[in-house]
């Protein structure tokens, strides 16, 4: 081969080479912008473990604003306890999860918050779904899990956090649930003592009922009266007919 063939080809490999990394790199590139989630040796069952969150940032006008995260199961938002976060950033528990949000960050800055997990649960791995909310109203839904993140296949889907635990150390139970405040019971009324006045009030019925006339049954004046009357009819009987006769 001719020398000067030889730098043309030379030349023109070089070229391909360039374009072909700078392929890569845009192709690559966005594959590298994600969120994590780490607790260094965590096993299932263990209590009080922190896990580290780090969100990188993918806009180039905007800045983070907020993080979204739904629990995954066999955790509730009570079982979390926030530790550290951005400044100025606040943790709010949610109906599925919680939130970490605050003031926009610098444009292109991640975001690095930690969390202290009560008790982990029983499983093999965990994952976080997590929704990345920004200046400008965009939002990314880092929500896929392993089985369904397999994206353009060039490692573009969008896969939640996960956290691979290994298994629970020998004798390790699960805790009691987070209890809960019960509304204080109020202690029952003791009932009312029935008062002087009821109870003769009460008791005046039945003297009524049972006294009657000083105790008398009535039936007696009846039984007077009937004789009075008796003996009034057959003197005035008697009055007449002695007059008659007389006359």
């Amino acid at each position: 081969m001719h020398r000067p063939t030889l730098v043309r080809s030379s030349r023109r490999l070089g070229v391909l080479t360039a374009a072909a990394l700078a392929v890569t790199v845009a192709i690559a590139g966005p594959a590298v912008a994600h969120t994590e989630v780490e607790a260094e040796g965590a096993r299932a069952l263990d209590q009080n473990v922190e896990l580290t969150f780090s969100a990188e940032s993918e806009s180039a006008s905007a800045g983070i604003t907020k993080l979204e995260v739904i629990l995954p199961k066999g955790l509730v938002p009570s079982d979390i306890t926030y530790e550290e976060g951005p400044d100025g950033w606040k943790f709010a528990p949610t109906g599925r999860g919680y939130t970490v949000s605050g003031t926009k960050l610098a444009v292109g800055e991640d975001v690095e918050y930690a969390v202290t997990v009560r008790q982990l649960p029983d499983a093999k791995s965990l994952a976080f779904k997590t929704l990345q909310s920004y200046s400008d109203g965009k939002v990314d839904r880092w929500i896929e899990l392993e089985e369904e993140s397999e994206g353009d296949g060039h490692g573009h889907g969008h896969p939640a956090p996960r956290l691979d635990l290994k298994a629970a150390a020998p004798g390790a139970e699960v805790v009691s649930p987070t209890p809960s405040e019960e509304p204080t019971k109020a202690s029952p009324s003791p009932s009312p003592e029935p008062s002087a006045k009821a109870s003769t009030a009460s008791a005046e019925p039945a003297a009524d009922s049972a006294d009657g006339d000083d105790g008398v049954s009535l039936a007696v004046p009846l039984g007077i009266g009937a004789a009075v009357l008796l003996a009034l009819g057959g003197g005035l009987w008697w009055f007449r007919s002695r007059r008659e006769g007389t006359t």
